[in-house]
């Protein structure tokens, strides 16, 4: 499937004001104007990319797409939709939202926003608050449980609705902060999937934003001024492991530019017989074959890499 990156909003060629006030003012909106022009362009080119990758829509798709009230959703369906006009295959969306009967949730926030963006939608209501609460310790983690229940709950409705793709709005830091937790907690090597086959069997889940950094769909969020909706049930809690590997990875790209670059590519570049998986590469298995392999052994060899962020550098001599 091949994504048109086309542009979606024109910039605006109209004449600045005679005035010098008023000319700086509106060049300034047209410098606002053009940034957010550009972070849509690169919005739907990752989404688009990311579909295409990993052949996540298909003609004839009908898509439900997880919509909670976060700005990751918010921003996956407002970018599929403007996918949607431009793809060359014809697929469906569907806005699906839990209400979990948290307490002081807006029950019309969501109905309101999908009925003034003209997508069809369903409102699932399900009190699984009652149930994590009655059954989570008080200061224990909630999100486990809940993940669970909303899982479960979901390909229902999916199955109810005919939909043949589920899509979540995990984008490329909740990958990455996977990845750490799995490696930290669980002793795994063991990320997010951008595609998956649901627990079941039944269902293909998608994440259409896994090539999307958080820091975009901040400022698009800003911009698009989206209703958010805040997680009073999991949100509120503190020192969560997610949190704490968040905010490891911050500090990391704040100290070393392009680091979360460099890993988040690492994920797509796994080199399994430079591991230790024996159920991966066949290491009992292995003896020579005479044929050189340019990832072969490189045991003796000082690995160097190069230093992402530094600038080049030029000694300059002073004669006296």
């Amino acid at each position: 499937m091949v994504m048109e990156t086309t542009s979606w909003v024109e910039p605006d060629t109209a004449p600045l004001p005679a005035g010098h006030a008023e000319a700086a003012a509106a060049g300034a909106r047209l410098k606002i104007e053009r940034e957010h022009h550009k972070r849509e362009k690169r919005l739907c080119r990752l989404v688009g990319q990311a579909i295409v990758d990993y052949n996540m829509i298909e003609e004839g798709d009908k898509v439900m797409v997880c919509v909670s009230g976060g700005k990751d959703s918010y921003a996956m369906l407002d970018i599929l939709q403007k996918l949607q006009a431009r793809a060359p295959v014809r697929f469906e969306l569907i806005a699906v939202n839990l209400d979990q009967k948290q307490p002081g949730f807006p029950e019309h926030v969501l109905p309101q926003y999908l009925s003034e963006r003209g997508v069809p939608f369903h409102i699932e209501n399900q009190d699984t608050y009652s149930i994590v609460k009655r059954l989570i310790p008080e200061g224990k983690t909630l999100c486990s449980l809940c993940s669970r229940l909303r899982r479960g709950i979901l390909y229902r409705v999916a199955d109810e609705l005919g939909a043949t793709k589920i899509a979540l709005g995990h984008h490329r830091d909740d990958i990455l902060q996977t990845f750490f937790l799995n490696m930290f907690f669980g002793g795994k090597l063991k990320g997010m999937p951008p595609k998956l086959v649901s627990d079941d069997g039944r269902h293909v889940v998608i994440r259409p934003m896994a090539l999307v950094a958080e820091k975009d769909l901040v400022r698009w969020a800003a911009y698009r001024q989206y209703p958010i909706i805040p997680c009073t049930l999991c949100g509120s809690q503190v020192n969560l492991q997610r949190k704490q590997v968040a905010a490891m990875l911050q500090d990391w790209e704040k100290h070393h530019p392009g680091r979360i670059e460099s890993m988040f590519t690492a994920l797509q570049n796994v080199v399994p017989s430079h591991l230790m998986d024996g159920t991966r590469h066949d290491f009992k298995g292995l003896t020579a074959t005479g044929t050189p392999d340019a990832d072969g052994d490189k045991a003796f060899d000082t690995e160097e890499f190069p230093t992402p962020g530094l600038p080049s550098m030029q000694v300059v001599r002073f004669d006296s």
